[in-house]
């Protein structure tokens, strides 16, 4: 494996969980696979799990780790080939990815959507461009279109909890005041994809995720329908996809509450509003598997580094 960009760079979810459950019980077992190795974490949004999780994680697997907040220390730089640079970026990704892999074996990165326009986010100008001129891996610590770390840590702590062939696995919309990328939903549908589960994605109208990711999963516009007998619940918000970036419901009904929650287990991504997206009595009970979700972002973060340094 050169790069993990997305989940469908897996070659298989349930050896990888597998692993990852192993490095789980034994965090240091592989502290000298990383030695004399770097990894350079380029933060172009903020982060408090994705950069705690992979710093650990390269740490326990013995590397070196820098970080730089891109956004807030790095110059602008510029993606575009041909570009005339007269106007407000300093720097082209051309050199600047060069550079930094002059510093480093591995680059992690995390670049978020614009939520503006749709051609240039599904583009992921910043991954690809690093990609393009790096000559090094490439992680994704999420992206415009996907946050894979998440969706690895997901699928860790949906193999800790279930106890079924096939559990029935739902994944809702909530409310939320700003527009949310669709990332996590987006990687979270994609891991799903590759699992034996009965999947249902639940949302207002108006709400359909990317069509090319969602496929023939099915979509149910009745949230209370969509909840029965589930065993898992993920909840996150996401702007609208047709109209893009937009906030077009901000119904209260569709928060999750313990009544509607019956005794299914709950997964959050996190970070989470309060009484907005989800009230009090689901995330301070012990059904909420939130903090469970965030202690595997750390393996699903040993993994990934774990697999390219056996490849460099």
């Amino acid at each position: 494996m050169t790069h993990y960009l997305s989940i469908k760079d897996i070659d298989n979810l349930s050896v990888w969980v597998k692993e990852a459950r192993i490095l789980k019980s034994q965090p240091k077992a592989d502290k000298n696979l990383g030695a004399n190795k770097t990894i350079c974490m380029l933060f172009f949004n903020n982060s408090l799990r994705t950069r705690l999780s992979t710093q650990k994680a390269a740490m326990n697997l013995g590397m070196d780790v820098m970080v730089m907040n891109f956004g807030s220390e790095g110059w602008t730089l510029e993606y575009g080939d041909g570009t005339v640079m007269d106007q407000n970026t300093s720097e082209h990704v051309k050199e600047a990815a060069q550079v930094v892999s002059q510093f480093c074996d591995i680059v992690a990165i995390r670049a978020f959507a614009t939520l503006t326009d749709k051609e240039q986010d599904e583009a992921e100008v910043v991954l690809n461009g690093f990609k393009k001129y790096a000559g090094i891996p490439i992680v994704n610590m999420e992206s415009s279109v996907g946050h894979p770390l998440q969706a690895l840590a997901d699928a860790i702590t949906l193999e800790e909890h279930n106890s079924k062939e096939r559990p029935k696995v739902v994944l809702s919309w909530a409310p939320h005041p700003k527009a949310l990328p669709h990332a996590v939903a987006n990687s979270f549908v994609e891991m799903m994809q590759l699992q034996e589960a009965d999947f249902v994605i639940t949302h207002p109208k108006g709400y359909e995720l990317n069509p090319a990711i969602t496929k023939d999963v099915h979509i149910e516009y009745d949230q209370e329908k969509a909840l029965q007998d589930a065993d898992f619940v993920y909840i996150k918000n996401w702007s609208s996809y047709k109209e893009y970036g937009k906030v077009l419901n901000q119904d209260p009904n569709w928060m999750m509450t313990k009544k509607k929650l019956g005794s299914a287990k709950f997964m959050h991504c996190l970070p989470v509003r309060r009484n907005v997206v989800v009230e009090d009595a689901v995330l301070d009970s012990d059904q909420s598997l939130v903090i469970e979700q965030a202690n595997n972002r750390t393996y699903a973060a040993q993994i990934v580094l774990k697999k390219i340094l056996e490849n460099l």
